[in-house]
């Protein structure tokens, strides 16, 4: 048992269920694509002035980490802002991270798929003054990518709001982007919920316009188009807006607060998923998709509609802090020996959130080691003057 903060400032008991979901391969193939995006796990003995250097990375906790999400049937979203691409990661480290990861993905018995973030975020925003340097930072980051065996994410760039781009020089750059990829790309519409800097993104602050832009974009050239990823987190927007993609063309919800519904779809149509919080629920997620795959709807949702509350806790705003939560999930359950973030992320929540997060991933079933999970929640709340 343990003393945990409440929301009102007291102290209130709580026992762990102790009946975790054990992680496993799924028993048929998934007809969801669903891609986990991963964080990155410090490495403390390393770490230097954290907020003003390049983070120094565990590689072997880091990978160990994907290889657990690929056992379980799940594909990866590599150096995405899961991974604090611009909170703490730098290109440099993400270009190293993309590398070891297919690397290690060409090994895996499984042959998981990997898409990898590219994005402008090697360049200062000064350097990025018009749409043509802009283009010309994504095809160098693309460039790596491809040349290691990715496929393409065009992350949103915090560029484009920079200069006030119109949606010119949005068509501009994407269209360019799209026509020469080598496989079809996977599009990325983060909301400024996510990151207050990508306000207005398509060059409209109208909703419907900068649909009709995106969707114009995506026709124009359907076959170089795998998916496009909203996180918007608003289900009757990314409903709508999948009914009107072609044919082919995936959408993957970025939705952390009512993927659910989104991924279980309405009968006629459905989302596939790269999320966040699939790194924090793999084997809910992974068991859950297996069970849509044979018919249990009940048995899908008993999985996982327990942690929608958890992930709504780990995403409530300030949502671009919500990686704290998915790498205290890791460090609860073993798959890293500390909890410390690149540039000290870990700092961005407090602990009421996270002894929430505890709360909830126990009633998802997701402290996969209880004693271990209890241990270690123990000296986080000691750290914080709560003695147990």
């Amino acid at each position: 048992m343990l003393k945990l903060p409440i929301n009102d400032g007291t102290l209130e008991n709580y026992t762990i269920s102790g009946q975790p979901l054990v992680p496993r391969a799924p028993r048929v193939p998934l007809n969801r694509t669903a891609f986990a995006a991963a964080h990155v796990a410090s490495d403390p003995l390393r770490e230097r002035s954290p907020w003003d250097t390049r983070p120094a990375v565990d590689w072997d906790s880091t990978l160990a980490f994907r290889n657990g999400l690929w056992d379980q049937g799940l594909d990866l979203a590599e150096a995405m802002d899961t991974a604090q691409r611009g909170m703490g990661v730098d290109w440099l480290t993400a270009k190293e991270l993309i590398e070891r990861t297919l690397l290690s993905a060409k090994a895996h018995s499984l042959k998981p798929r990997v898409a990898c973030g590219a994005g402008t975020d090697h360049k200062s925003l000064e350097e990025l003054g018009d749409s043509g340097a802009i283009l010309a930072a994504y095809q160098e980051q693309a460039e790596v990518i491809e040349a290691a065996g990715g496929q393409l994410i065009l992350m949103a760039s915090r560029a484009f709001t920079a200069i006030g781009a119109t949606p010119d020089d949005y068509y501009r750059v994407y269209r360019k982007l799209i026509d020469e990829a080598v496989e079809p790309v996977i599009l990325h519409w983060l909301g400024d919920i996510f990151d207050p800097d990508l306000a207005d993104y398509w060059g409209s602050n109208d909703l419907e316009c900068a649909n009709k832009f995106v969707l114009s974009l995506i026709q124009e050239n359907p076959s170089k188009v795998d998916g496009i990823k909203i996180s918007l987190l608003d289900q009757a927007h990314e409903e709508n807006f999948r009914a009107r993609l072609p044919g082919g063309v995936r959408l993957y919800t970025g939705d952390d607060f009512n993927y659910a519904d989104l991924i279980a779809g309405d009968g006629e149509q459905y989302s596939h998923a790269l999320l966040g919080i699939f790194a924090a629920i793999g084997p809910a997620a992974s068991q859950a998709l297996e069970a849509l795959v044979e018919g249990d709807k009940e048995n899908y949702h008993a999985l996982l509609r327990p942690t929608v509350p958890l992930s709504r806790e780990i995403f409530k705003a300030p949502t671009r802090f919500y990686k704290a939560g998915i790498a205290l999930l890791a460090w609860l359950n073993g798959y890293q020996s500390h909890f410390i973030m690149p540039a000290g992320f870990q700092s961005s929540r407090d602990i009421t959130h996270y002894a929430n997060v505890y709360r909830l991933a126990d009633a998802s079933r997701l402290l996969l080691k209880p004693e271990l999970a209890e241990y270690r929640m123990r000296t986080l709340l000691a750290l914080h003057g709560i003695e147990n």
